[in-house]
């Protein structure tokens, strides 16, 4: 529930707390399709839009359309009255593809539309662009949302950004440096063709899927802050240099909100992006623990699991013009649920606790129980919050994208329609300041702006006048506002000695926050990191530590021995924020750690307690194989140390580590024995593929199925053999055409172009008859499906206003549901996990969008759903979900969610379709009622 819930009445009410109020302040056509927003030192609005998005998809001649490329406007109140008058058009350019982000900086405005990050000059103030530059390019995600997000200003003076895993990312900074970052994910447009995972990037390391990125303003220095995210669409800072960002999930249950960790992984694919979550997901996971990895060890903990939808913009609000219970606040956009979700983190140990808000809705109540299904047509779902921008006034200015639906896959709004509200004070006039950077007060002014990019224009000001300006930036260490203190910190330590000098002192200042800013601040400057951490290893605040930790990672063990020790003693056994920090800290020089520890730990490991169980499964050492195995078959341990030490032992990439395994698997504890058997199947197409010979190890027996694969491979092989009588090939096609198996190696020959017209026609004929459902499914990319009629006679079709218009009955739906969907559809604990799971759809769709997905399943993929076609070099073909895409195997998961492991070296051919492998309901044989009823039970 909004705190104090108040409605605000426009084109549809607004809730929000009761001591603000929202004005619309702008609307189309001053701005269309809002992406993204920024502020500028005169309190105006720019505003990317995207009219023009995936126009391969959204038929753009049925909609509004800019043929001379996307636009870039500035929306500005001329006689302060609360409303937007004026608008210019800075840039409209056929380069700009569905641009997602901007930063205005002066006057250089950065945009951001994959696969370049651009820079635009206006070199004569005329509000006009007058000059294009490529900033960074090789970002991949053209016209699609999983791409380049917008760029901010650090506190520090830097800038930072980020990009989803539409990859790969090969991007060269000024100084040639070269970021690669990759995953198997392809899909969501027709240009995300090509990617993979396991690039390894001019620092020698890994980095796989979205990125949080810093960059120096001159275009040096690209770093990666944090990776191994789906869809991160802003990354947002305060003033303490602490980064937040939300993130978008796969299913409709796990997206989330967090605080991010330097340097950490976000855990979506798996360490090295050679496979979803899904193909990692161990027995008994719940899909939001599963699909971060968060029982993995070197995995950042998610934050705050938001559930369904579709997060967008972040802005952390530092200003003192909305009163005081609003300092400090995190606001992250949600278009999918139709709300702005705030958070005032507060520090825990060495991290976060997130505690959320529906700060500001279309709805009285944001949660799972609304039935968002009552209206057909509800134009209270169709606010999509794209972005949310703090003014130099104070106020908040919210885009409004204004869509049916979220538009990652389609867009429903013929005209472009969008908007931006403004929240401010109710009953108080907030007066945008008129900022003359050209003086030091002026420049101390814009400082403490709470407009976050205006800030910079303050920041580099003053930065640029040296130690002049450390005596009135100093002034600004005894400000009332602590996010004013600890900009002062970040700019005092780039202002020479003695600035430095100053921030040197504030290392013991009472106020932990003020410390752990201090560090970082002298940190980026300094180039003996060593000497800086030893000052703060033993710091009382976990959050201190935690950063001398990070710190540590690219220091060689031998300079940092002593520090990594003392950290380690000071962990608690609880804190898993620090205790991901030390595993950062230990990158690269585990072995050396542990060897360090071993004296200091018990010999017997089952009498191990809790931290150093905990410290070793983070660290997972080869060294540490023969104690994990016994800690593993230890019976006076609890089943979850003795699952740590088994999981611990999985991450281990070594021959004994394989064996270890093996001997667990034949326990007769059968608890301990499944799981290791889990372990050794699943790291059998991976990291233990070369390590030992499987068939001599795990030795297996074909099941019926497997039989019958192979009696159907046989007749592929008789069919391909150009001795065999035509009229026995006949016969062979007739008979593989009706059989589950035999139809998935006739579709992998004509895929492959491999059988004639004549044998084509043949199978034409019989293969929707086959008994597989996805087999028919398959072939519609390669056969004329038989047309479908009514009783009547004439062609069936189905209407989505039609089926919306009829009473559902929620009982006879869930039958639906069973006979229909549970076969790959989880609903409410019902049916299995090969497709989306659909509990928490009533918080992504109405009835009208959900109608439309249902009828029109090929319309609108869900991202990692798109179904591949793999075909052996023995002829054997395999069709459904890639779930890992690695050097040594590929896993594929099949409509009956049975997962096959192939060799890499095997496979002749791959092919990816972008029909879904769900039936259309005409192929199911529903009627409009069944549909209605369907609805009616998945919207409950």
């Amino acid at each position: 529930m909004c705190p104090a819930a108040r409605p605000v009445e426009g084109p549809e009410t607004l809730y929000l707390p009761d001591d603000l109020e929202a004005t619309l302040w702008a609307e189309s056509p001053m701005l269309y399709n809002p992406t993204n927003i920024d502020v500028d030192a005169r309190g105006r609005i720019w505003v990317t839009e995207a009219v023009d998005y995936r126009d391969f998809n959204n038929k753009p001649e049925t909609r509004l359309n800019h043929a001379e490329g996307e636009r870039v406007v500035i929306l500005e109140d001329t006689n302060a009255d609360g409303k937007a008058d004026k608008q210019t058009v800075f840039v409209q350019d056929k380069e700009l593809v569905s641009p997602l982000g901007i930063a205005v900086l002066g006057n250089k405005v950065f945009v951001s539309a994959a696969p370049n990050l651009f820079v635009y000059t206006d070199t004569n103030g005329d509000d006009k662009a007058d000059k294009r530059e490529v900033f960074l390019t090789g970002f991949g995600g053209l016209d699609h949302d999983h791409a380049l997000h917008a760029l901010v200003a650090g506190p520090d003076g830097n800038y930072y950004f980020n990009t989803g895993n539409a990859g790969p990312h090969v991007v060269t900074d000024k100084a040639g440096w070269t970021l690669r970052s990759g995953s198997l994910y392809v899909g969501g447009t027709p240009y995300n063709k090509v990617n993979r995972g396991n690039q390894v990037s001019d620092d020698g390391r890994v980095w796989v899927g979205g990125m949080a990125l810093r960059i120096n303003p001159d275009g040096t220095g690209l770093k990666v802050m944090a990776h191994n995210f789906r869809n991160n669409y802003e990354t947002c800072l305060d003033s303490y240099g602490n980064m937040w960002q939300n993130d978008n999930d796969d299913q409709v249950v796990a997206c989330r909100t967090s605080w991010l960790m330097e340097g950490a992984d976000a855990g979506y694919f798996s360490k090295d992006g050679t496979r979803y979550w899904q193909g990692d997901q161990r027995p008994g996971q719940p899909i939001p623990v599963a699909h971060w990895h968060q029982e993995d060890p070197g995995v950042l903990p998610a934050g705050d699991i938001t559930g369904a939808g579709s997060p967008t913009g972040m802005v952390f609000y530092e200003g003192d013009a909305l009163g005081p219970a609003y300092r400090g606040m995190l606001l992250s956009c949600e278009a999918g649920r139709n709300v702005l979700f705030s958070y005032k983190p507060q520090p825990q140990g060495a991290g976060f606790r997130l505690d959320r808000t529906d700060f500001i809705s279309t709805f009285p109540r944001v949660d799972a129980e609304y039935k968002w299904n009552e209206v057909a047509n509800d134009t209270r779902k169709w606010f999509r919050p794209s972005d949310v921008a703090v003014g130099t006034d104070g106020a908040l200015y919210i885009a409004d994208w204004y869509d049916p639906i979220v538009g990652g896959h389609a867009m429903h709004d013929k005209k472009g329609y969008g908007r931006i509200y403004r929240i401010a004070p109710k009953g108080r006039a907030l007066r945008a300041p008129r900022l003359d950077l050209s003086r030091m007060a002026g420049q101390l002014e814009a400082l403490t702006n709470p407009a976050v990019n205006v800030r910079a224009l303050g920041f580099e000001a003053l930065r640029q006048q040296g130690e002049k300006a450390v005596k009135p930036v100093a002034q600004l260490l005894k400000a009332d506002n602590p996010y004013v203190r600890a900009r002062a910190v970040w700019l005092l330590a780039q202002l020479g000695p003695k600035g430095q000098a100053t921030v040197n002192g504030l290392l013991t200042n009472p106020d932990a926050q003020l410390r752990l800013t201090a560090f970082r601040a002298l940190r980026s400057q300094q180039t003996d990191v060593p000497a800086l951490c030893r000052q703060l290893a033993t710091d009382p605040s976990a959050a201190v530590r935690r950063e001398v930790a990070v710190a540590l990672r690219d220091v060689p063990y031998a300079q940092c021995n002593d520090i990594l020790t003392t950290l380690i003693k000071q962990y608690d056994g609880q804190d898993r924020y620090y205790l991901t920090a030390l595993g950062i800290a230990a990158d690269g020089k585990q072995e050396a750690v542990f060897e360090a520890l071993r004296p200091a730990l018990l010999a017997d490991p089952v009498a191990w307690d809790e931290r150093t169980a905990n410290l070793v499964w983070e660290l997972h050492p080869a060294g540490s194989v023969g104690l994990l195995a016994r800690r593993a078959q230890a019976t006076s341990l609890s089943s979850a140390a003795r699952r740590q030490a088994i999981t611990a032992l999985g991450f281990i990439k070594t021959v004994e580590a394989a064996w270890a395994m093996l001997d667990l698997s034949k326990l007769a504890d059968t608890t301990v024995a499944r799981q290791a058997a889990y372990w050794l199947n699943f790291r059998r197409g991976n990291d233990w593929a070369s390590l030992l010979n499987w068939e001599e190890a795990m030795p297996t027996k074909l099941t019926l199925a497997e039989e019958k694969a192979k009696q159907m491979l046989s007749l592929r092989q008789r069919l391909m053999d150009e001795y065999t009588s035509e009229a026995d090939k006949d016969k062979i096609v007739r008979q593989m055409a009706q059989d589950a198996e035999g139809g998935k190696l006739l579709i992998g020959l004509v895929a492959d172009k491999k059988l004639p017209e004549h044998l084509k026609k043949v199978v034409g004929n019989l293969i929707f008859q086959n008994p597989e459902a996805s087999i028919r499914t398959m072939a519609e990319a390669y056969f004329e499906r038989p047309t479908l009629t009514a009783s009547g006679g004439a062609v069936k079709t189905l209407s989505v206003a039609t089926v919306a218009s009829l009473r559902g009955d929620r009982g006879a739906g869930a039958v639906v549901f069973e006979a229909s969907c549970a076969t790959c559809h989880k609903h409410g604990g019902r049916g299995a996990e090969i497709g989306p799971e659909l509990t928490q759809i009533h918080n992504k769709f109405d009835k009208n969008g959900l109608l439309d997905a249902i009828i029109n399943p090929s319309a609108a993929l869900a991202f990692g759903y798109e179904p591949w076609l793999l075909t052996t070099k023995n002829g054997q073909t395999y069709y459904g979900f890639l779930i890992s895409d690695g050097a040594q195997a590929v896993v594929i998961k099949d409509a009956a969610g049975q997962k096959h492991t192939i060799p890499t070296a095997k496979i002749a051919s791959r092919k990816q379709y972008t029909t879904s492998l769900m039936p259309d309901p005409v192929a199911l044989g529903l009627s409009e009622q069944q549909l209605a009823d369907l609805v009616a039970y998945l919207l409950k």
